[in-house]
């Protein structure tokens, strides 16, 4: 039986032609072989996967060739060359820097650079993964890096150009290597499909491209997996059930069904994708990137920057007709915060649920048909509670009282509203007002603040009965609404709880005398307030002290046995009996 070679090693490029999505760099080192050109040290850095080593290999066989071609490539029929592809060069060597990171590693290799080469020109030292070298392996790697023998070259290879030291990016000439993309890659594994005999479907190919992130090595590796799995007919269904890969007509659906305003229809294709195994986060970061793509397709000038399959394309484009652009950015923006917010969530699935009612009713309309008033949506919900929870700063034309207000001035009201429902909301305001206008004078160590307000005790809707529910809920609002330089009372104020002695007077027990004189201070402000909010005129508001129960004190063993022997004195014959002594 043949030995079995993994596709990666098997169409490993051995010439700069076969190298695949780097064009401009094959280009830059065949010229630099052709003219005679040569630096002394090369730097090829960029992601796994996309060549850099090969491209090394492949540029030392091409320095060394006794007689390469006209377009700069290695002939592969001479000494060299054959030396080389039957790893028997001499004047080639390849060292790992993550397990020859050593001083000592480097001064082995810093002597070896004396020798001149036997056969070729040069001496080519490929040094892979040089971001892993320790600072000092670095340091005594820099001299010979700056001026070398004339028979040597370096050539570096590394993912993470920001770990190496500027000293020695700037004795090298560098080349980024770019990721593969997706067409690049899919054209790549369709040849190799070819030389191998293996069918496919391309969309299966795209879906391997995609996973691979713009690895070539990644995508061959994933391709000899989805190889064995579909028995040489590589199929879409197939590669998406052994790479564990939502389908992509999900995320089809659930645009569809967003704009047609479907939620329940939504709930339950979520349902049935968390059932598969597939996580929240997953699904909200994948169709982030499926709206992204619909947005692009819906101006030409964009849709190149689509790496998908063609049948892919059409339907992007298709789905692109049917879809709003406001819709797509309002979409993009509710599915990034969702993934900014995702990792604190306790509870990720609701979250993600969220998300998707909100994404489903952006194209809702206002009014909702065949009723009078509008559907209280869930975004629209979410700013009335942001509202409610921020304090007002403007009141409507409802007079506050002040301590220089005159008979006039309030003859100048408005005329009361008479329904309860028109008039709370102008309560409200002024009781918002009344906290936005509280001054801090500090006179003796005491605050004044204003106390006074509109009394109106002959009307009945002014003592109004309430209950003791309806007393906590209006206490923590006033809390809520108290101003910034209070937010210390208003915070021991929330754990209180009035209750009503004798209605309407109220009572309420202070923790400690610090907290008794600061509510002190405000007490005016807080009955007034109470009085608004509660719409009576007669509630008094009196404050006592906790009192603090003196906590007993802890018997030692001692005092423990010697209180037993009082209450038994049993115990104390026992003692006698057996001689004990207490330790």
């Amino acid at each position: 039986m043949e030995e079995y070679i993994v596709s990666a090693r098997k169409y490993r490029p051995v010439t700069f032609d076969t190298v695949v999505g780097q064009q401009a760099l094959t280009t830059t080192l065949k010229n630099a072989v052709k003219s005679g050109k040569l630096a002394h040290a090369y730097l090829f850095c960029g992601p796994r996967g996309v060549g850099k080593t090969t491209c090394a290999r492949i540029f030392a066989k091409a320095i060394n060739c006794m007689s390469p071609t006209e377009e700069g490539e290695a002939c592969g029929q001479c000494e060299s060359c054959q030396a080389f592809n039957e790893q028997r060069s001499f004047n080639i060597f390849e060292l790992d820097a993550a397990s020859n990171n050593s001083v000592e590693h480097i001064k082995t290799l810093m002597e070896q650079t004396r020798i001149p080469p036997q056969v070729g020109k040069y001496k080519v030292f490929i040094i892979d993964e040089v971001h892993m070298l320790s600072t000092a392996a670095f340091n005594a790697f820099l001299k010979t890096l700056e001026e070398p023998p004339a028979h040597v070259i370096f050539i570096l290879a590394t993912t993470e150009k920001h770990k190496i030291l500027p000293t020695i990016l700037s004795r090298c000439q560098i080349y980024d290597f770019e990721r593969m993309t997706v067409r690049n890659t899919i054209d790549h594994l369709k040849s190799v499909a070819k030389k191998e005999g293996i069918t496919y479907e391309e969309e299966a190919l795209a879906v391997i491209a995609e996973k691979a992130d713009g690895g070539m090595r990644d995508a061959l590796s994933i391709f000899d997996q989805a190889a064995s799995f579909c028995q040489g007919n590589i199929t879409y269904q197939k590669v998406i059930e052994d790479l564990n890969v939502l389908d992509s007509e999900n995320y089809f659906q659930i645009i569809d069904l967003s704009i047609i305003n479907k939620v329940a229809d939504i709930m339950v294709l979520l349902n049935q994708i968390i059932n598969k195994g597939f996580d929240g986060g997953l699904l909200v970061q994948g169709l982030a990137k499926h709206v992204r793509n619909v947005l692009m397709a819906k101006d030409p000038q964009t849709l190149p920057l689509l790496e998908v399959s063609d049948q892919q394309r059409e339907r992007y484009q298709a789905q692109a007709k049917k879809c709003p652009t406001p819709f797509l950015y309002k979409a993009l923006q509710l599915m990034n915060q969702c993934d900014i917010n995702y990792r604190q969530s306790s509870n990720k699935r609701l979250l993600v649920e969220l998300t998707l009612i909100e994404i489903a009713q952006i194209t809702q309309p206002e009014d909702a048909p065949g009723s009078g008033r509008k559907p209280r949506r869930l975004k629209s919900l979410f700013k009335q509670l942001i509202q409610q929870s921020q304090p007002k700063t403007t009141a409507p034309q409802v007079a506050v009282a002040e301590p220089a207000a005159s008979t006039p001035t309030r003859a100048t009201q408005p005329t009361k509203p008479t329904t309860p429902t028109a008039r709370a909301p102008k309560l409200k305001s002024s009781i918002s007002l009344s906290w936005g206008n509280m001054r801090q004078k500090m006179n003796g160590g005491k605050t004044i603040l204003p106390t006074d307000s509109p009394q109106n005790n002959g009307d009945a809707e002014n003592n109004q009965p309430f209950t003791p529910e309806e007393l906590q809920i209006e206490w923590l609002s006033m809390c809520n609404r108290m101003p910034q330089h209070l937010s210390g009372v208003a915070t021991r104020m929330k754990n209180m709880n009035p209750v009503i002695t004798e209605f309407p007077a109220l009572e309420v027990v202070v923790e400690n005398q610090l907290a008794m004189e600061q509510m002190e201070q405000i007490k005016g402000s807080i009955v007034n307030t109470l009085k608004r909010d509660l719409h009576n005129q007669g509630i008094t508001l009196s404050m006592r002290v906790a009192e603090h129960k003196k906590g007993e004190r802890i018997l030692t063993r001692r005092e423990q046995y010697e209180l037993m022997e009082k209450e038994n004195p049993s115990v104390a014959k026992l003692r006698e009996i057996f001689d004990l002594n207490l330790a």
